[in-house]
Protein backbone atom coordinates (compact mmCIF):
# COMPACT_ATOMS: atom_id res chain seq x y z
CA UNK A 1 0.00 0.00 0.00
CA UNK A 2 1.18 3.82 -0.83
CA UNK A 3 0.87 4.62 2.93
CA UNK A 4 3.94 2.61 3.49
CA UNK A 5 5.80 4.52 1.46
CA UNK A 6 4.98 8.21 2.46
CA UNK A 7 2.89 8.17 5.79
CA UNK A 8 5.76 6.76 8.08
CA UNK A 9 8.69 9.00 8.19
CA UNK A 10 7.75 9.92 11.88
CA UNK A 11 7.95 6.45 13.20
CA UNK A 12 10.96 5.61 15.39
CA UNK A 13 11.28 1.91 14.09
CA UNK A 14 10.38 -0.37 11.25
CA UNK A 15 6.74 -1.53 10.66
CA UNK A 16 5.54 -4.72 12.14
CA UNK A 17 5.50 -7.80 10.26
CA UNK A 18 2.85 -9.05 8.60
CA UNK A 19 -0.12 -7.26 6.96
CA UNK A 20 -2.67 -4.87 8.89
CA UNK A 21 -5.75 -5.70 9.36
CA UNK A 22 -7.39 -2.85 9.71
CA UNK A 23 -7.76 0.95 9.39
CA UNK A 24 -9.99 4.00 10.08
CA UNK A 25 -9.63 7.97 11.01
CA UNK A 26 -10.29 9.53 14.27
CA UNK A 27 -10.97 12.92 14.64
CA UNK A 28 -11.39 16.22 16.68
CA UNK A 29 -9.59 14.37 19.66
CA UNK A 30 -9.21 15.64 23.13
CA UNK A 31 -6.34 13.90 25.40
CA UNK A 32 -6.62 14.77 28.88
CA UNK A 33 -4.47 13.02 31.17
CA UNK A 34 -4.19 12.98 34.60
CA UNK A 35 -0.27 11.75 36.95
CA UNK A 36 -1.14 8.65 39.67
CA UNK A 37 0.54 6.57 41.65
CA UNK A 38 2.29 3.55 39.72
CA UNK A 39 0.12 1.40 42.67
CA UNK A 40 -3.29 2.88 41.28
CA UNK A 41 -3.30 1.31 38.52
CA UNK A 42 -0.97 -1.79 38.96
CA UNK A 43 -3.57 -4.31 40.21
CA UNK A 44 -5.76 -3.05 36.98
CA UNK A 45 -3.23 -4.59 34.54
CA UNK A 46 -3.13 -8.45 33.13
CA UNK A 47 -0.17 -10.54 34.32
CA UNK A 48 3.04 -9.31 32.13
CA UNK A 49 2.24 -5.64 32.00
CA UNK A 50 3.74 -2.99 34.08
CA UNK A 51 2.81 0.72 34.30
CA UNK A 52 5.17 3.04 32.00
CA UNK A 53 5.99 6.13 34.26
CA UNK A 54 6.87 9.58 33.54
CA UNK A 55 8.91 11.69 36.09
CA UNK A 56 8.04 9.13 38.22
CA UNK A 57 4.00 8.76 37.35
CA UNK A 58 1.97 6.70 35.90
CA UNK A 59 -0.83 8.51 33.69
CA UNK A 60 -4.20 7.96 33.16
CA UNK A 61 -6.09 9.35 29.92
CA UNK A 62 -9.36 10.31 28.52
CA UNK A 63 -9.92 10.56 25.24
CA UNK A 64 -12.77 11.40 23.20
CA UNK A 65 -12.90 11.50 19.52
CA UNK A 66 -15.39 10.84 16.80
CA UNK A 67 -14.46 7.91 13.75
CA UNK A 68 -14.75 7.53 10.58
CA UNK A 69 -13.74 5.37 7.45
CA UNK A 70 -13.58 1.74 9.41
CA UNK A 71 -12.10 -0.96 6.95
CA UNK A 72 -10.55 -3.86 6.77
CA UNK A 73 -7.81 -4.11 4.37
CA UNK A 74 -8.85 -4.58 0.92
CA UNK A 75 -12.11 -3.70 1.14
CA UNK A 76 -14.13 -0.26 0.92
CA UNK A 77 -15.63 1.34 4.20
CA UNK A 78 -17.69 -1.00 6.13
CA UNK A 79 -21.45 -0.48 5.88
CA UNK A 80 -23.14 0.59 9.26
CA UNK A 81 -20.14 2.29 10.79
CA UNK A 82 -20.17 5.83 9.04
CA UNK A 83 -18.97 8.12 11.34
CA UNK A 84 -19.64 7.79 15.41
CA UNK A 85 -18.22 9.19 18.87
CA UNK A 86 -16.18 7.26 20.71
CA UNK A 87 -14.34 7.42 24.18
CA UNK A 88 -11.44 5.52 25.86
CA UNK A 89 -10.07 5.29 29.19
CA UNK A 90 -6.28 4.57 29.07
CA UNK A 91 -3.07 4.32 30.66
CA UNK A 92 0.92 3.80 29.79
CA UNK A 93 2.45 0.27 29.91
CA UNK A 94 5.49 -2.01 28.95
CA UNK A 95 5.40 -5.44 28.51
CA UNK A 96 7.73 -7.22 31.12
CA UNK A 97 9.70 -9.29 28.84
CA UNK A 98 9.78 -7.06 26.27
CA UNK A 99 10.05 -4.00 27.46
CA UNK A 100 8.08 -2.97 24.68
CA UNK A 101 6.28 -0.01 25.16
CA UNK A 102 2.22 0.43 24.80
CA UNK A 103 -1.15 1.79 24.81
CA UNK A 104 -3.47 -0.41 27.62
CA UNK A 105 -7.14 0.33 27.75
CA UNK A 106 -9.09 0.35 30.99
CA UNK A 107 -12.79 1.01 29.17
CA UNK A 108 -13.72 2.07 26.18
CA UNK A 109 -17.08 3.64 25.12
CA UNK A 110 -19.13 4.02 21.28
CA UNK A 111 -22.20 4.56 20.14
CA UNK A 112 -22.19 2.18 17.28
CA UNK A 113 -23.49 -1.56 18.84
CA UNK A 114 -21.79 -3.17 15.62
CA UNK A 115 -18.18 -1.82 16.26
CA UNK A 116 -18.71 -2.43 19.58
CA UNK A 117 -19.30 -6.17 19.18
CA UNK A 118 -16.22 -6.51 16.37
CA UNK A 119 -13.79 -4.85 18.62
CA UNK A 120 -14.73 -7.27 21.52
CA UNK A 121 -14.94 -10.40 19.07
CA UNK A 122 -11.77 -9.96 17.20
CA UNK A 123 -9.40 -7.32 19.48
CA UNK A 124 -10.36 -8.47 22.83
CA UNK A 125 -11.08 -4.81 24.11
CA UNK A 126 -13.08 -4.06 26.60
CA UNK A 127 -15.92 -1.99 24.71
CA UNK A 128 -19.15 -0.62 26.10
CA UNK A 129 -21.89 0.35 24.25
CA UNK A 130 -23.39 3.78 24.87
CA UNK A 131 -25.50 7.00 24.28
CA UNK A 132 -23.37 9.32 23.13
CA UNK A 133 -23.52 12.87 21.51
CA UNK A 134 -20.88 14.82 19.75
CA UNK A 135 -21.35 18.59 18.40
CA UNK A 136 -19.43 21.12 17.00
CA UNK A 137 -19.47 24.44 18.23
CA UNK A 138 -16.97 25.93 15.64
CA UNK A 139 -14.16 25.45 13.83
CA UNK A 140 -11.64 23.57 16.76
CA UNK A 141 -14.76 23.82 19.27
CA UNK A 142 -16.70 20.52 20.49
CA UNK A 143 -19.36 19.87 23.25
CA UNK A 144 -18.89 15.38 23.68
CA UNK A 145 -21.30 13.62 26.06
CA UNK A 146 -21.24 10.10 27.07
CA UNK A 147 -23.70 7.68 28.73
CA UNK A 148 -22.96 3.93 29.50
CA UNK A 149 -26.29 1.79 28.55
CA UNK A 150 -26.98 -1.34 31.46
CA UNK A 151 -25.02 0.12 33.49
CA UNK A 152 -25.64 -0.71 37.26
CA UNK A 153 -24.42 3.05 38.25
CA UNK A 154 -24.64 5.74 35.92
CA UNK A 155 -21.17 6.20 33.94
CA UNK A 156 -21.02 9.55 32.43
CA UNK A 157 -18.62 11.69 30.61
CA UNK A 158 -19.50 15.22 29.63
CA UNK A 159 -16.80 17.66 28.49
CA UNK A 160 -16.41 20.76 26.39
CA UNK A 161 -13.18 21.77 24.72
CA UNK A 162 -11.10 23.59 21.85
CA UNK A 163 -8.08 23.14 20.48
CA UNK A 164 -5.72 26.22 19.94
CA UNK A 165 -4.16 25.75 17.20
CA UNK A 166 -0.60 24.59 15.95
CA UNK A 167 2.44 25.85 17.94
CA UNK A 168 6.01 25.99 17.20
CA UNK A 169 6.50 23.85 20.31
CA UNK A 170 4.45 20.93 19.33
CA UNK A 171 5.48 20.68 15.53
CA UNK A 172 7.71 18.33 15.96
CA UNK A 173 7.78 16.51 19.15
CA UNK A 174 11.02 15.22 20.83
CA UNK A 175 12.00 12.20 23.32
CA UNK A 176 12.19 13.36 27.09
CA UNK A 177 9.16 15.30 26.69
CA UNK A 178 5.59 14.30 28.26
CA UNK A 179 3.59 14.35 24.81
CA UNK A 180 6.66 11.88 23.28
CA UNK A 181 5.52 9.80 26.28
CA UNK A 182 2.31 10.15 25.49
CA UNK A 183 1.80 9.80 21.81
CA UNK A 184 4.63 7.29 20.57
CA UNK A 185 3.31 4.16 20.82
CA UNK A 186 2.67 1.69 18.55
CA UNK A 187 1.08 -0.99 20.75
CA UNK A 188 -2.13 -1.76 22.04
CA UNK A 189 -2.56 -4.62 24.98
CA UNK A 190 -5.19 -5.99 26.05
CA UNK A 191 -6.17 -9.00 27.85
CA UNK A 192 -8.29 -12.16 26.40
CA UNK A 193 -11.30 -14.01 28.51
CA UNK A 194 -8.03 -16.23 30.16
CA UNK A 195 -6.54 -13.10 31.68
CA UNK A 196 -3.89 -13.41 29.51
CA UNK A 197 -1.78 -10.50 27.65
CA UNK A 198 -3.21 -9.61 24.05
CA UNK A 199 -1.32 -6.84 21.84
CA UNK A 200 -2.35 -5.51 18.45
CA UNK A 201 0.78 -3.74 17.07
CA UNK A 202 -0.81 -0.33 15.23
CA UNK A 203 0.63 2.64 13.27
CA UNK A 204 -1.22 5.53 13.31
CA UNK A 205 -0.22 8.67 10.97
CA UNK A 206 -1.29 11.95 13.20
CA UNK A 207 -1.98 15.62 12.42
CA UNK A 208 0.45 18.32 14.58
CA UNK A 209 -0.77 18.42 18.49
CA UNK A 210 -1.91 21.23 19.52
CA UNK A 211 -2.47 22.84 22.99
CA UNK A 212 -6.18 22.53 24.10
CA UNK A 213 -8.76 24.05 27.10
CA UNK A 214 -11.70 21.79 28.32
CA UNK A 215 -14.47 21.79 30.73
CA UNK A 216 -15.10 18.76 32.07
CA UNK A 217 -18.77 18.85 33.49
CA UNK A 218 -19.14 15.19 34.75
CA UNK A 219 -16.26 12.36 34.76
CA UNK A 220 -17.21 9.05 36.11
CA UNK A 221 -14.91 6.73 34.08
CA UNK A 222 -11.77 6.93 36.29
CA UNK A 223 -14.16 5.91 39.55
CA UNK A 224 -16.01 3.14 37.75
CA UNK A 225 -12.36 0.83 38.17
CA UNK A 226 -11.71 2.42 41.74
CA UNK A 227 -9.34 4.84 39.88
CA UNK A 228 -8.84 8.28 41.91
CA UNK A 229 -7.89 11.04 40.13
CA UNK A 230 -5.63 13.79 41.36
CA UNK A 231 -7.71 17.22 42.32
CA UNK A 232 -5.89 19.28 40.07
CA UNK A 233 -6.37 20.34 36.27
CA UNK A 234 -5.07 17.78 33.93
CA UNK A 235 -2.78 17.86 31.14
CA UNK A 236 -4.85 18.93 27.87
CA UNK A 237 -3.84 18.41 23.97
CA UNK A 238 -5.70 18.28 20.97
CA UNK A 239 -5.21 16.51 17.21
CA UNK A 240 -7.30 16.97 14.43
CA UNK A 241 -6.92 13.93 13.04
CA UNK A 242 -5.13 10.24 13.24
CA UNK A 243 -5.16 7.75 10.37
CA UNK A 244 -4.64 3.95 12.43
CA UNK A 245 -4.03 0.94 10.99
CA UNK A 246 -4.03 -2.07 12.98
CA UNK A 247 -2.75 -5.50 12.71
CA UNK A 248 -4.12 -8.57 13.78
CA UNK A 249 -4.65 -9.50 17.64
CA UNK A 250 -1.91 -11.90 18.33
CA UNK A 251 -0.92 -13.67 22.42
CA UNK A 252 2.08 -11.73 24.07
CA UNK A 253 4.18 -14.69 25.13
CA UNK A 254 6.57 -14.38 27.68
CA UNK A 255 10.65 -14.38 27.30
CA UNK A 256 12.08 -17.40 28.39
CA UNK A 257 15.07 -16.75 30.61
CA UNK A 258 18.22 -18.64 28.97
CA UNK A 259 18.99 -22.04 30.79
CA UNK A 260 22.18 -23.57 32.15
CA UNK A 261 23.19 -26.75 29.43
CA UNK A 262 24.17 -29.60 31.67
CA UNK A 263 26.96 -31.24 29.64
CA UNK A 264 28.22 -34.63 30.96
CA UNK A 265 32.06 -35.28 30.19
CA UNK A 266 33.68 -38.24 29.86
CA UNK A 267 37.60 -38.49 30.45
CA UNK A 268 39.76 -39.85 28.01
Amino acid sequence: MREYLIRTSHKPRPLPGGRWLASQHWNDLLLAHWPVPVAAITALLPAGLEADTFEGSAWVGMVPFWLDRVKLRGTPPLPGMGGFPDLNLRTYVRDRGSGEAGIYCFSLDASNLLAVAAARVFFHLPYYWSQMRMEQCSEREFYFYSRRRFSLRPVVFKVRYRGLGPTRRLAEIHGGTLEYFLTERYSLFTRNHEGQSIRAHIHHVPSPLEDAEAEIEQNDLAAAIGIELPNEKPVLHYSRRLAVYIWPAELVRPVLAARPVRIAVTPS
